[in-house]
């Protein structure tokens, strides 16, 4: 991470920010998966106004870095100190619609660890997630991610497998998905998203 000489106004700002903040709501519907999940939109929503009432905004820039795509989110406050970070991803297609993915990936998780914004269910209440009897596993659900788990190792798709195990977490669905798996299926996907990871580093 880069930074500015000095950061101390807009540590401070950044740190009552993150203080109001809610969260970014997983607002968005996948009908197929039936799941929500946050995109960049919901976590540009969830900093707006606690970034405007402490006095910060913020860009990001797409670029490339050989085969891997970056996108450099730089978060800045009204002193005119800033902080910046990029993230790396390798596009999972070389054409525009890999790249297009990538991008937006990239955009989505890049500025929500700059800002320090978590995903929180629809109530925003995690304690009463927590609480909350454990749920039965919907075998209808198991199988659906089972089939798009295989569609995506068939593809070498290591961001689609990605995608799918954001999804997945903290869902009890999670372990009946990875048993569903063939041991070869298993040591395809850590295998592709090992290799993912240390292309990004």
């Amino acid at each position: 991470m880069n930074t500015s000489e000095t950061i101390a106004k807009i540590a401070e700002a950044l740190s009552k920010a993150q203080g109001q903040m809610t969260g970014a709501k997983k607002a968005n519907n996948n009908p197929f998966f039936k799941s929500k999940y946050s995109d960049l939109s919901d976590v540009m929503e969830a900093i707006s106004e606690p970034f405007s009432s402490n006095g910060l905004s913020f860009v990001q820039s797409p670029g490339f870095d050989g085969d891997r795509v970056t996108v450099t989110t730089r978060i800045m406050h009204t002193s005119g100190e800033w902080l910046e970070g990029t993230t790396f991803l390798p596009p999972t297609k070389n054409d525009a619609q890999g790249y297009g993915s990538a991008i937006t990936y990239a955009k989505r998780y890049g500025l929500q660890a700059m800002a320090g914004v978590p995903s929180i269910d629809d109530d925003g209440n995690e304690a009463v997630k927590k609480a909350a009897p454990k749920k039965r596993v919907n075998k209808e659900l198991v199988q659906k991610y089972t089939h798009a788990f295989v569609e995506a190792i068939e593809a070498d798709d290591g961001l689609a497998m990605r995608e799918l195990g954001d999804e997945l977490k903290d869902t009890p669905e999670h372990d009946a998905v990875w048993k569903a798996l063939t041991n070869k299926q298993q040591m395809a996907v850590k295998s592709t998203l090992d290799n993912l990871t240390k292309k990004a580093a």
